[in-house]
């Protein structure tokens, strides 16, 4: 099966979200589906039922901090505030499901390239997968740290009054998009072995296309049960966007 499009450069996010959602379901991809959704499953669900019980007490303490004068924009504040818990716990629960998976989401993304392209599926299966934990959480560590200091600045935005409760939960936002694309396109690019540092410049030559799959990957991460099912949905998605916009350039 050859992946072709009749202009690669008129595809945003949108159409490599929604295309990873039906590869998701193609013959001989399945099988390397369930591990990465079984762990998904079990991490995932739990922490957002414990989010939930938690939200109310969270968001009450919070707006603790915003002076009286300004309680006519509690109305406003409350859903951005849900929207900023969201985010976070979307993203780093996602992400430690990730560090998880790590072995076996690149292990699905190196066959669906396979199947994409065309070319003949590698030999390597899940004993390969988990010989290469090393070499794959030491790039996970490299995400981390890209992540951390910036995530760390918008946390104490979020609690300078009234400011950091209206446009934190934005920036939040955009920034978990950007974090999300870099996240599952990083499987491709990594199992040729580019450097995380071309991975992002690339990334960034195609920021629309970037955030636009990013925000969607963050938005159905933050919808109960419906992120159980998003994380094999985003890996085929950035691999079939690996596979028309960037393959061919580090390959050649």
């Amino acid at each position: 099966m050859t992946h072709s499009q009749p202009s690669h450069s008129s595809l945003n996010g949108v159409h490599y979200f929604t295309q990873g959602a039906k590869l998701c379901a193609q013959p001989g991809i399945r099988r390397f589906v369930i591990i990465p959704l079984i762990i998904n499953l079990l991490l995932l669900g739990g922490a957002f039922a414990w989010m939930i019980s938690q939200m109310g007490g969270w968001i009450d303490g919070w707006l603790s901090y915003v002076p009286s004068w300004l309680d006519w924009l509690a109305y406003l504040i409350w859903p951005l505030m849900v929207i900023a818990i969201l985010v976070t716990f979307s993203y780093f629960f996602s992400t430690i499901a990730n560090w998880i998976a790590a072995p076996f989401n690149g292990l699905l993304s190196e066959h669906l390239e396979a199947k994409l392209t065309g070319q003949q599926a590698p030999d390597s299966g899940i004993k390969e997968a988990l010989a290469d934990i090393p070499r794959i959480l030491k790039r996970e560590w490299q995400k981390l740290w890209y992540y951390l200091p910036k995530a760390l600045g918008l946390f104490i935005l979020l609690w300078i009054p009234a400011v950091g409760q209206t446009i934190g939960p934005i920036l939040w936002f955009m920034f978990t998009a950007w974090m999300m694309a870099i996240q599952y396109c990083d499987y491709p690019f990594d199992n040729h072995k580019v450097s995380f540092m071309n991975m992002r410049d690339d990334l960034k030559g195609n920021r629309g296309k970037s955030l636009s799959f990013g925000a969607l990957v963050a938005f159905f991460t933050m919808m109960p049960i419906v992120n159980l099912f998003i994380m094999p949905v985003a890996v085929c998605g950035a691999t079939a966007m690996w596979v028309d916009v960037y393959r061919e350039r580090h390959l050649s």
